[in-house]
Order: structure tokens, then C-alpha cells, then sequence
């Protein structure tokens, strides 16, 4: 990955740094505050058959973080083009 100049670098990290930090702040939120925090909040809803924050603590979190892995791959694929570092 080669940048022009120090301060494109910079940017293109710090982009970077911000979107795992809100990726990972959506994840912790999912798994920890629906799993334990809201579990009983939750568990006054069905889902499948399963109360929702059981849902949530067991097979929720799992989900949600796979489905930010392709957030994440999409995302940075477009910021890659954006500074110009994309794989040809």
C-alpha cells in the first residue's frame, strides 16, 4: 500500500480507525446490551418461538458480527478507491 503523501496516510487511518470503532460500538451494544442488559425487556417478545433476548444472548450477536464483516469489507473496499490503495 503505497500513499503519495504522509498526510493522505494519515486521513485514510484515521477513517479507518473510525469506522472498526463504530462497527465495533454496534456489536458491543448488540451482543452485551441485548444478550444481558435489555435481556428482560426482550424476553417479553417472541421470536421464532425463542424470547428475543434469548435470541439475542445466543444467536443475535453472532449474526449481527457477520453481517458487519461484509459492512466492514464493503466499506473498506470503498475507501481503498477513495485514497487510491485499492488491489488491481
Amino acid at each position: 500500500m503505497a500513499f503519495e503523501n504522509k498526510e493522505l496516510a494519515q486521513a485514510y487511518w484515521r477513517e479507518n480507525l473510525k469506522l472498526m470503532a463504530i462497527l465495533l460500538a454496534i456489536w458491543f451494544v448488540v451482543s452485551y446490551g441485548c444478550g444481558i442488559l435489555l435481556v428482560e425487556q426482550l424476553n417479553q417478545i417472541k421470536f421464532f418461538g425463542f424470547k428475543l433476548g434469548f435470541w439475542f444472548a445466543q444467536q443475535g450477536s453472532i449474526y449481527t458480527f457477520v453481517v458487519l464483516i461484509f459492512v466492514y469489507v464493503a466499506k473498506m473496499n470503498k475507501l481503498d478507491r477513495k485514497y487510491n490503495v485499492h488491489e488491481e
